[in-house]
């Protein structure tokens, strides 16, 4: 009898617990086998053996994702073959390099528009201090290590904010659940005891809501920068490009280079709907070409008019650089800056490719055709000073000028894909992770799922580019605000890998602190040069990113209120036991899907359906789509079911987890038939389990109390820590651990020896014959009365605005309308 009631204590501890396709998870700690064996004894830790020694196999579960290839984020680096490899670095000329490709172009014609040339030491300081920048930020900071800071091969700020996520709990929104832990993509290695830095840090950003927000705010600001690099790179590369006829045809004036440029902005936004790969594959072989007449015309220039430009390898001509020109020099560090525009595509398109593809990408090409591209227009200035205007045209040989003019233009074409590519993924990441309105994104690749096309923002990007070109009319005031955005994105990236640095990867104090001084230095002194260009058109991605940060926030703003105040109104669990079963309505047949962003408790949008609807379906499930910090979440682990109330209220949870890359093809007759052979395969291990822990011990449990959790006062993030809801229906005694401890399978359990889940198993199916109904609430969010007048301008205008201009929630895309019943409700934020 003692035996029997550690058991039963034990039991009743862990009534509560998760339900997926696959197997068992649980809040609390899982008990160990040892654990077991403690409880039970040695007489039945035999027949305890036996019934654990096989596993239920993995079975897809409500899988709506039509993924196409299965398992794709394990095989991105591992099974990708050599070959491959090297095709897709072959791609990442065409989009990736483009943009730094093409900064011969105007960089050194920006840099001594400030410093005229009046002696050769003008020259090498300049040539010495693009050398040094390019092998500094591109070739040291981002080959090296920003790249290694991927989220599972995702990059961009937004990767590395959700990698930070899964390793502290930092995100504003307060949906975390233990369960999310468990899914194989997060690859938790949490800090160690030994390591009291790092669990400091990790304490402090979730302890000071302050933190969270800054960090956040330090994220969407890095975001908004690179999509104002997506408009101002297609306006910089393409105008310089056509401004290379001005001098060769007379009457090629600037009028002509503006409508030739807009021209080419317009073809270049419209072949993007063909996707990453076709347009990487399409533009790669002319990067190549242009890659090789960089080097190659590098080259002969050296060779025929001063190989002495080599001594620009020595650092110290940067020094005599500054001394002898001062002021003016430090003006010049703003075209200087150029050289490495497109570096932070190098991390954000990583998405689109992988690691070691950039990599020898890089190393093989890009880096030495810069350089030699670089010297060869010093060579030629050290001869002809006075060429610095037009430098890259006026060092071309003149058999070669038209052919090179016809690459350069597709170049600068080619350099734009490298920043629109990642505007794409940016704000797809954003989306996902609850930053970003809802808008249509269109998957380009059934291989990469990485590859994405975003009409709305395509078309947005084609316009203000237009606008950009049109008023500006030239690329030196396009130049000036180049600079501040490409510096900026590059500071905040520098601040977030320091951070994954000190709380993931552990690296060693010195080392970790040695990161931002030294490329934290570089990229200071260089924002200070280019702020000075503020009234000189600086202010343009500064308006672009503070428009876009506005956005951003305001719906990240909007979308934590509306959360928290659904857990406040949530519908306790006394008042469904005070409704009954039948919910104060009538059940009919029928299978009712109430769509609802909580991952625990009852909606109160579900009240408003009581309130509204003559009768209430049969079988009710909430459905809740949930973003968490991981690029892919594998189908298998996707789905969280669980048992609302008792058996007889015919009331499910599935808690649906996607991660930020995760395609999803809303097909409704899919998701319907899945939904219920999961439901049926949920009932099964519901039995199953039972079964598991009747068998062993004959035990009677008529004292077992079970507790609801839902009877506890709101406390936000703590609150949703548990599970969802008491199972108050099984009433048994559960002794099998949820986490580390295999199930018999189904099989071993005929659905003919448990008369009440046949009978279940029946009312789902003529349910299920009856068909579905989604059921969506169609909300309205407001500030409260009492609230300060910012609050009720961002939240019952700007937030109101946003919500009603997004695109509608998954759940309808792609559903009848006949099946859709919509109730308003208004929360009070």
């Amino acid at each position: 009898m003692e035996e029997g009631g550690i058991v039963e204590e034990a039991s009743s501890a862990r009534t509560v617990r998760w339900v997926d396709g696959s197997e068992v998870d649980s809040e609390s700690p899982p008990w160990s086998i040892e654990e077991e064996a403690l409880v039970l004894g040695p007489e039945l830790q035999a027949t305890l053996r036996r019934r654990l020694v096989k596993k239920a196999p993995s079975v897809d579960s409500l899988d709506v994702e039509a993924m196409d290839i299965a398992d794709a984020h394990k095989r991105r680096e591992k099974d990708i073959s050599i070959w491959s490899t090297l095709a897709m670095a072959f791609q990442t000329l065409g989009v990736v390099y483009g943009d730094m490709g093409t900064s011969p172009l105007y960089v050194f014609s920006d840099v001594f528009s400030k410093v005229p040339i009046k002696s050769e030491v003008d020259v090498l300081g300049a040539l010495s201090l693009v050398m040094y920048t390019i092998a500094l930020i591109p070739f040291a900071k981002y080959i090296f290590i920003v790249l290694k800071a991927n989220d599972n091969g995702e990059g961009g700020t937004f990767a590395l904010y959700s990698l930070i996520c899964r390793y502290a709990k930092v995100s504003l929104l307060p949906n975390q659940q233990r369960a999310d832990e468990d899914i194989s993509s997060f690859r938790l290695k949490l800090p160690t005891p030994e390591l009291e830095r790092a669990l400091y840090i990790k304490e402090l950003l979730e302890k000071n809501s302050f933190s969270k927000r800054l960090l956040l705010l330090l994220v969407l600001m890095g975001t908004s920068m690179i999509i104002g690099d997506g408009i101002l790179t297609p306006s910089m590369s393409v105008m310089s490009a056509v401004s290379g006829l001005q001098g060769r045809i007379s009457g090629f004036d600037t009028d002509a280079v503006v409508i030739i440029s807009i021209v080419i902005l317009i073809v270049l936004f419209s072949i993007q709907r063909f996707g990453t790969g076709k347009v990487g594959f399409l533009f790669a072989p002319i990067l190549a070409l242009w890659f090789f007449s960089l080097g190659s015309i590098g080259i002969y220039n050296i060779l025929k008019y001063d190989v002495s430009v080599l001594r620009a390898f020595n650092p110290a001509y940067i020094y005599f650089f500054f001394k002898i020109n001062s002021t003016k020099a430090w003006s010049a560090l703003g075209g200087c800056v150029l050289c490495i525009t497109g570096a932070e595509a190098m991390f954000a398109d990583l998405g689109h490719f992988s690691v070691k593809s950039i990599q020898i990408a890089f190393t093989s090409t890009v880096f030495p055709c810069l350089l030699l591209a670089y010297m060869g227009q010093a060579a030629y200035l050290m001869k002809h000073p006075y060429s610095a205007e037009r430098i890259f045209y006026d060092s071309v040989p003149a058999i070669l000028f038209w052919p090179v003019f016809v690459i350069a233009t597709f170049a600068a074409m080619i350099a734009s894909q490298a920043m629109i590519s990642a505007t794409f993924s940016c704000i797809k990441q954003s989306m996902a992770l609850g930053c970003f309105p809802r808008i249509k994104i269109i998957h380009t690749s059934r291989k990469f799922m990485g590859q994405i096309y975003i009409p709305v923002v395509n078309w947005f990007l084609m316009i203000m580019c237009i606008i950009v070109v049109a008023t500006f009319r030239n690329t030196t005031d396009i130049a000036n605000a180049y600079g501040i955005a490409e510096v900026l994105v590059m500071m905040v990236s520098t601040s977030l890998v320091t951070l994954v640095m000190l709380l993931i990867w552990q690296t060693n104090l010195f080392l970790a602190l040695c990161f931002p001084a030294i490329f934290g230095t570089v990229e200071f002194i260089y924002l200070c040069a280019v702020l000075s260009k503020i009234m000189e058109g600086g202010w343009l991605p500064l308006a672009f990113a503070t428009c876009f940060l506005c956005v951003m926030y305001t719906w990240n703003y909007g979308s934590v209120l509306k959360y928290q105040s659904e857990i406040r109104e949530k519908i306790s669990m006394d008042f469904m036991v005070e409704l009954g079963s039948t919910l104060g309505s009538v059940r009919v047949p029928g299978i009712g899907l109430v769509y609802n962003e909580l991952v625990q408790g009852i909606p109160s949008i579900f009240g408003q359906f009581l309130l509204t609807l003559p009768a209430v379906h049969s079988t009710i499930v909430f459905v809740c789509i949930k973003y968490v910090p991981v690029p892919v979440v594998p189908q298998e682990e996707r789905f969280l079911f669980r048992r609302v109330c008792q058996k007889d209220y015919h009331m499910f949870r599935c808690v649906a987890r996607y991660g930020y890359k995760d395609i999803r093809k809303e097909d409704h007759h899919n998701f319907e038939q899945l939904l219920v052979e999961s439901l049926e395969k949920f009932l099964r291990r519901e039995a199953q389990e039972l079964a598991l822990e009747t068998s062993p011990i004959d035990i009677e449990h008529d004292h077992e109390s079970v507790r609801s959790h839902d009877s506890a006062p709101p406390s936000g993030v703590d609150e949703l820590q548990i599970p969802l809801l008491s199972d108050t229906g099984i009433r048994k005694s559960r002794t099998v651990s949820e986490a580390g401890v295999s199930l018999l399978p189904s099989s071993s359990i005929a659905s003919d020896e448990d008369p009440s889940l046949e009978y279940e198993l029946s009312a789902l199916r003529e349910a299920m014959d009856s068909g579905f109904t989604y059921l969506l609430a169609h909300g309205d969010v407001r500030a409260r009365k009492e609230s300060w007048f910012w609050k009720k301008l961002v939240i019952n205008y700007l937030y109101a605005f946003l919500r009603r201009n997004c695109r509608a929630g998954a759940a309808n895309l792609s559903v009848p309308h006949m099946n859709i019943i919509r109730v308003g409700m208004t929360y009070m934020v």
